[in-house]
């Protein structure tokens, strides 16, 4: 069977079973001849289906298991059976090994790689059993990644600067096999260095005798290195060129944007420069589409918030908005609502301020001077365009909000964000931008508070039992007993004690009742005292739910939310 007829044998498939079209199979068979990617992983790349589903279509038909490698964890003693080596040139990760039945459990990306089976074989001794199990080929990279560990060789390129003397195992991390400058691939091992650690932001920052790196990592920076003064101009000038922006300008602010691939997958940054007394000061946001666009149900939310949310999106008209400070994931939670209803029966278009992470089906525009667009005439343009859900990025002025519930009224779903600290702060903040009352009641139908904590790493967590403060700030009895847990630190968090993050939300669903105390101004303390009789939960009270869950500490949750007020 030759690969061009296997390669449309899933085509068709996927047609047959109803995940993609015909039109969609032959863009998709179009591309391939351009770029010759594999029909699989450029459906994927065109938006037309998801990794999980290539894989488990794939699997079914050659009667194979799938695994998902974002839920496993390598087991370390199956790692040390396969060298890192021989795992990367045949694209397989050994996942875990059960003693008993001496059987060895491997992800793979091609399932009818023999020749890989029978080297794994015979290098085990023959004694071992393998069982392939299909996986990914984006998720075989970057779990090798991280399970394996990665040498970018950021030292040996500092050591090539200073000496003159070539690191050679820094060039095999380069793109192709050609020689390219040390500054070059130090710009380069730093981007995926940042990646791979998770880091949301990466900051150049100049001082006096030596240039500080910092990364964003789960919302809190950590410096990462310190290089002599001497790197930076070069590092600067690589950083613009790459990013499209004026390497000869240094006194003006600037904005651009560059790409790389890691990991079998694109990621883009988003570049701006910033002149300070030591130099320009640099900011890359790390735009990872694949992890900032979460499915509604992977978002770790509990399963009567994930309902309400529903319920709310039901509602064919009125404003839906999501507060909170910059960094606290209003972004990806938007994106993750509009997901949940974005199919081929609903027109929905955007006005973002850039739009950062493309997404198929939906018309996305960037407000920018450039494109003569701001949110006010932007939303005028899309009424034109017969939308039924309109995302404005962010209601920061009286024309954008005017005309963001003027779309409302008129019979669309509109999604905004708001900068306020809490649901309830929405009605204050709104009239202070000058929206009556009048036009606010009726026409919201819900607002989300939300901030981002971190959670802890399961592997180091420690249970203890809290002191009487904590108590009191939990609101346990005296008679009820507990454990709850802080964070120690290990190899796998960084020492930091924390490993990825999840969001606290407030949600306040507006009917009739708070629809009539808006409209006759009502005071918050009435709004507040009426919403938790109808089940409103504050950020702080779902903050501790998840400490007694286990899922952080009381320490993370009193760094982006009150307590005191569970003190008095």
């Amino acid at each position: 069977m030759s690969e061009a007829r296997r390669k449309m044998r899933l085509g068709d498939l996927m047609v047959q079973q109803g995940l993609i079209s015909q039109d969609q199979l032959r863009i998709a068979l179009m591309e391939q001849d351009q770029n010759n990617i594999p029909l699989g992983r450029q459906l994927v790349r065109l938006g037309f289906v998801t990794e999980a589903m290539v894989r488990d279509l794939v699997a079914h038909t050659i009667g194979q298991e799938s695994v998902d490698l974002n839920t496993v964890i390598a087991d370390a003693e199956a790692l040390k059976m396969v060298p890192e080596d021989f795992a990367r040139r045949n694209h397989l990760l050994p996942i875990s090994f059960n003693e008993i039945s001496q059987t060895l459990i491997v992800g793979m990306a091609d399932m009818f790689n023999v020749v890989a089976l029978d080297q794994l074989r015979a290098m085990l001794g023959g004694q071992i059993l393998v069982h392939p199990m299909l996986a990914s080929e984006a998720q075989l990279e970057e779990s090798m990644d991280q399970f394996y560990g990665y040498e970018l060789s950021v030292d040996g390129i500092l050591r090539e600067i200073e000496t003159g003397e070539i690191d050679y195992s820094s060039l095999q991390t380069a793109a192709g096999d050609e020689y390219t400058q040390p500054v070059v691939r130090l710009v380069g091992a730093l981007l995926m260095d940042a990646v791979k650690r998770g880091a949301s932001d990466i900051h150049f920052e100049p001082e006096y005798a030596f240039l500080r790196v910092r990364y964003r990592i789960d919302g809190v920076l950590q410096q990462i290195r310190s290089l002599h003064k001497s790197y930076w101009p070069g590092i600067a000038v690589r950083l613009k060129v790459v990013s499209g922006m004026d390497i000869a300008e240094t006194r003006a602010p600037q904005d651009g944007r560059l790409g790389i691939t890691v990991g079998g997958r694109s990621i883009d940054f988003r570049v701006a420069s910033h002149p300070t007394i030591h130099g320009e000061n640099i900011v890359l946001r790390v735009l990872d589409r694949e992890k900032s666009i979460i499915p509604l149900e992977r978002m770790g939310l509990r399963p009567e918030v994930l309902e309400l949310l529903k319920v709310m999106m039901s509602r064919p008209e009125g404003i839906l908005l999501v507060t909170g400070p910059t960094g606290s994931g209003k972004t990806t939670t938007l994106y993750s609502l509009l997901s949940y209803v974005n199919t081929e029966s609903v027109n929905i278009m955007t006005l973002e301020d850039p739009v950062e992470y493309p997404v198929t089906l939906m018309r996305q525009t960037s407000v920018s001077e450039a494109n003569k667009i701001d949110f006010g005439n932007g939303i005028r343009s899309i009424m034109r365009q017969d939308p039924d859900i309109i995302l404005v990025g962010e209601m920061r002025d009286h024309e954008t909000c005017e005309m963001a519930f003027r779309a409302a009224m008129t019979g669309h779903q509109v999604f905004s964000t708001l900068h306020t600290n809490s649901a309830l702060g929405t009605f204050p903040r709104l009239s202070d931008i000058g929206i009556s009352a009048d036009i606010m009641a009726g026409n919201i139908i819900g607002i989300i508070a939300q901030r981002l904590v971190r959670t802890l790493c399961q592997y180091c967590k420690e249970a203890y039992d809290p002191s009487t403060e904590e108590r009191r700030i939990l609101g346990l009895k005296p008679s009820e007993t507990t454990k709850i847990y802080r964070n120690v630190g290990c190899k796998r968090c960084g020492y930091s004690g924390y490993k990825g993050r999840i969001a606290l939300m407030e949600i306040l669903r507006i009917n009739s009742k708070l629809d009539s105390l808006v409209a006759r101004r009502a005071h918050m303390d009435e709004l507040r005292e009426i919403a938790i009789t109808q089940g409103f939960v504050t950020l702080a009270d779902d903050g501790i739910r998840r400490v007694i869950e286990g899922y952080t500490s009381i320490e993370e949750i009193g760094r982006v939310v009150d307590l005191t007020s569970k003190l008095s």
